[in-house]
């Protein structure tokens, strides 16, 4: 014999989502074979049992728990255990009838009514199915005017409004159902639930100013009631029970933000670290370094570890006032050291708990390692918390004689602004400066390789004029690369969220940070604009028309070129070779054929959602729409321009369209630029859009003519081909 322990509720509950009845059985005979029992763990795994579709299956052999049911002291536990048994058992056997029967009589005997409850529950006079009983009587006890009910079938909390034991029928208002609803005896044991006037969703449909009150007051207690009376639920459950019934929408994620800070704290609830799991209500309160300790215990793996050390820490630093705690988790951070499978990242971030525990300022240990590895940039890329990141920077910025060599590099490769703010601001103060500019200088002619860099860096240069191309003169040209990023990224078809972000830093506060560009650039540098903007094919049209207005308010010559630029844009003959124009072919038949078809099932399913006025998924697919349409016309007239470039076309004397142009810089690097249509064009591998300023830079240039790019000269020393 063994005891029965709260294993057994994990056990059938995994066996339960598996659908795994003989597994079930097993337990089942295991669990009712125990000499010891721990009542509440009992009741959990009877009421486990009941919600699954196993329940007739195990209801064939309750009586096998009858046993462990007469071992429960506690008479409301002892009640609550028998009615569950009486609700799943199916044989309707005499000494479970005899039981549930003197059960009954102990507790009701006196009810003036009890006879007549005792026949409509079926135990009285003739002996046949007495399924459920327990419940049944106990829900005619609670059928009296003003109490509260649940539907099991979706009408949510039910009010009762009159009660006729004659008819045997009572009358309700329901949550989510209109108008006052007539319900027999009969139906009712099938599908009503009683609840007190203090359960959460009672005062939710009786009281929801009191309700809110409290959650505005007393915002974990309101949860701890929730999941007392409602059971575990994940953050989104929650938020269902909660949002708009009791907490209005727009202040949702505010108040939810300030009660999910407030749950971490909270010793008698549960909290997840995964979104998906759900929050619970312990039967006894633990402390935060209890529940650290059973989760080391479990003896998770080094990262694991650390990301849990991490967020106590921050979340609970008031436990470091707990000396012996304090003591215990140091020694566990330094057997993490020992591991050999730690990492290096993994064993410097261990340093870092090490030194804060100790309260060393001069903590040897973290330059010692930082000294003797070579792959700095890795290490920092490989460190998983951010704030242990930017520690090391500035670690290695005190201890590395090449830090500048160090941080040059990893402001191409770092992804958190806040670290390259710190990386930028220790550059600038360096003797690296220049080089600085210089590497700056290239993402500005080459922003396509670090996109997301030139982002962040446009929105510094706007906000810092002391900047490297913090003049009028710089953001112009920081501009003129943002959109060429922003047109290589839709190339790309990836990276939708960045797209969407730099229409965001575009359109803000109607297009201000356009507007003062505009305003401070050159003409010649607002035409490039808006050649660019012309060829960003997620904006819309809208966003065009307010682009050029922009533009013709900072330079009213413009408005009059515009009527002009356009007829000439529209005889334009826009050159590609066989492969550009299917691929271009490709890209109208894609948006023609599939996305085209796919955004309009969006726009139907999102109308059947109703109310299309507050229908964000409606909106959001109509601006997909419009963003199609948009796109589908502009490559249909890049289609009509196109001419497919054959050999004839191609003069090998000077540069042109299909011409291969070898160049020599004038420290002697050879390289090899390949001219071809938009549709051809791979800045990566040096083949470019004879629209684009560099190869409009060097049109008709003849051999050892000189061109500049990228701060550098170079000499033209031979053409071919590119056919």
């Amino acid at each position: 014999m063994k005891k029965v322990d709260m294993g057994y509720l994990v056990d059938f509950e995994k066996a339960i989502s598996n659908h795994d009845a003989p597994t079930i059985l097993r337990l089942w005979e295991e669990y009712t074979s125990s000499d010891e029992v721990d009542a509440e763990d009992f009741r959990a795994i009877l009421e486990a049992v009941k919600k699954s579709d196993l329940r007739d299956y195990i209801g064939r052999h309750i009586e096998r728990s009858l046993p462990l049911w007469e071992m429960v002291e506690n008479e409301e536990l002892s009640g609550d255990i028998l009615r569950l048994i009486v609700d799943l058992q199916t044989l309707n056997s005499d000494i479970l009838r005899q039981l549930t029967l003197a059960h009954l009589e102990k507790k009701f005997g006196q009810d003036k009514l009890f006879n007549e409850k005792m026949r409509l529950v079926h135990l009285r006079g003739e002996k046949g199915d007495f399924k459920g009983a327990i419940s049944n009587f106990l829900l005619l006890n609670h059928m009296h005017k003003g109490n509260f009910v649940f539907h099991t079938l979706g009408w949510g909390v039910g009010e009762i409004m009159d009660v006729s034991m004659l008819r045997e029928q009572l009358s309700l208002e329901f949550d989510y159902a209109p108008g006052r609803k007539d319900m027999s005896f009969k139906v009712a044991f099938t599908t009503l639930i009683p609840i007190p006037k203090t359960h959460f969703l009672a005062e939710r449909f009786g009281n929801p100013d009191a309700l809110e009150e409290k959650a505005k007051q007393h915002p974990v207690e309101l949860i701890r009631k929730l999941l007392k009376d409602l059971g575990p639920k994940t953050a989104a459950e929650i938020k269902d029970e909660l949002c708009e019934l009791v907490i209005p929408e727009n202040e949702w994620n505010r108040w939810w933000q300030t009660t999910r800070a407030k749950l971490k704290k909270d010793t008698h609830i549960e909290s997840p670290q995964d979104l998906k799991l759900p929050f619970r209500l312990l039967k006894e309160e633990i402390s935060h370094e209890e529940r650290l300790q059973a989760d080391l215990e479990k003896k998770p793996d080094a990262e694991t570890l650390i990301q849990m050390v991490y967020s106590f820490l921050k979340d609970f630093s008031d436990t470091l006032k707990n000396i012996p705690f304090k003591d215990s988790l140091a020694t566990k951070m330094k057997e993490l050291i020992s591991f050999k499978e730690i990492t290096a990242p993994q064993e410097l971030q261990v340093h870092y708990f090490l030194q804060d525990l100790s309260g060393e300022k001069d903590y040897q240990a973290i330059p010692e390692l930082l000294k003797k590895i070579d792959a700095i940039e890795k290490l920092i890329e490989d460190i998983s918390i951010q704030a242990f990141k930017k520690r090391t920077l500035v670690q290695v910025r005190k201890f590395r004689e090449n830090w500048q060599e160090i941080f040059l590099n990893l402001l191409f490769k770092v992804e958190q602004a806040p670290l390259r703010d710190y990386i930028l601001g220790e550059l600038l103060k360096s003797d690296k400066a220049k080089e600085l500019k210089l590497r700056l200088d290239e993402l500005c002619q080459n922003p396509y390789h670090h996109p997301e860099l030139t982002i962040w860096y446009f929105q510094k240069c706007l906000e810092d004029s002391g900047l490297p191309h913090g003049t009028v003169e710089g953001r112009s040209r920081v501009f003129e690369a943002f959109l060429i990023a922003l047109g290589f990224l839709e190339q790309k078809g990836e990276q939708r969220e960045l797209i969407k972000k730099m229409h965001g830093i575009l359109s803000a506060n109607r297009y201000a940070i356009v507007r003062e560009i505009m305003k401070d650039a050159s003409v010649a540098d607002v035409q490039e604009f808006l050649l660019l903007i012309s060829k960003c094919h997620s904006l819309s049209d809208h966003d065009i028309k307010i682009f050029h207005s922009l533009a013709e308010v900072a330079h009213p010559s413009l408005a009059k070129k515009r009527k002009k630029a356009k007829v000439e844009e529209e005889e334009d003959v826009i050159w590609t070779t066989a492969e550009g124009y299917a691929i271009l072919q490709k890209k109208i038949e894609q948006i023609g054929t599939v996305e085209t078809v796919e955004n309009a099932k969006e726009i139907e399913i999102a109308r059947a959602h109703g109310d299309l006025r507050e229908n964000a998924e409606f909106k959001a697919a109509l601006e997909r729409r419009d963003r199609l349409q948009a796109e589908l016309k502009f490559l249909s007239d890049q289609l009509n321009k196109c001419r497919i470039l054959t050999r004839d076309d191609i003069d090998t004397k000077k540069v042109g369209v299909g011409v291969i142009v070898d160049c020599e810089s004038e420290d002697g690097e050879r390289v090899a630029y390949t001219i071809l249509g938009p549709w051809d064009a791979d800045p990566d591998k040096n083949i470019l859009s004879f629209q684009s300023k560099l190869a409009r830079s060097m049109i008709d240039l003849k051999k050892d003519d000189t061109f500049e790019m990228q701060g550098k000269k170079y000499k033209i020393l031979d053409f071919r081909s590119a056919l």
